[in-house]
């Protein structure tokens, strides 16, 4: 039989899919937004509004993931990464992150603090960091108790960029599995593997007089529970 597992033609249907899955899903998460916004903060009190909200968390990681995966079939089946570095005024980034969010948060009752530099401008992809910030954040909502932080500073010639937040941490699966992006991350073992790894390629695109960027969790920080930490030349 024909091997086919590396077929341009393979490549296409599975990307196609992925592509349909993602506009179902997007088209679910917004119906879910436009419900918990329509319904107003009395709702808040109804016995679904928990399940709803915890409905527009899933959605929004089914989606995260589905994004992540058309990325890396660019990579993968296409030659050369979705790559587009443009100077991006931060706080406009904030902005997006912050908007896309406001939602989900909300309805989760987790309050999101914002620190960076007003008129910082750096130059990177912004599609894909806003991707990764965002899958960052949406994770965080999983292991807060009611608090997540974004800390964005220039330090020794990187743009550092921290999602924080004041859960209990990182498990140590995910720690491990922290250490290991850009090696090889079992996915079927590891559910962070497909995440860690889009953002190490994310990172690592990043380039800037023979330096590149990188990520890594750990526990602690200003809030004292998980930390996600971007660095960009």
């Amino acid at each position: 039989m024909e091997d086919r597992a590396g077929s341009p033609e393979l490549f296409m249907f599975l990307a196609a899919t992925v592509h349909d899955m993602k506009n179902s899903i997007s088209v679910l998460s917004g119906t879910l937004e436009n419900l918990l916004v329509q319904a107003g903060d009395s709702a808040q009190d109804h016995p679904a509004y928990p399940q709803m909200a915890q409905m527009l968390y899933q959605t929004r990681r089914l989606n995260d993931h589905l994004i992540q995966l058309l990325a890396l079939y660019k990579e993968v089946g296409r030659p050369g990464y979705p790559f587009d570095p443009v100077p991006v005024q931060v706080s406009e980034l904030v902005e997006q992150l912050a908007a896309q969010q406001r939602v989900l948060l909300q309805s989760k009752g987790i309050r999101f603090d914002a620190e960076f530099p007003p008129g910082l401008i750096w130059t990177f992809d912004e599609d894909l960091v806003l991707g990764l910030l965002a899958h960052a954040i949406n994770n965080a909502v999983r292991y807060t108790r009611d608090r997540i932080a974004l800390t964005i500073c220039e330090q020794d010639g990187f743009m550092e960029v921290r999602v924080e937040d004041n859960g209990g941490g990182f498990p140590r699966s995910m720690l491990e599995a922290g250490q290991l992006t850009g090696q090889a991350i079992n996915f079927l073992t590891n559910s962070s593997g497909l995440g860690l790894y889009f953002a190490g390629e994310v990172a690592r695109s990043h380039k800037h007089r023979q330096r590149q960027g990188s990520v890594a969790l750990e526990n602690g920080g200003a809030l004292g529970g998980g930390c996600f930490i971007l660095r960009l030349p």
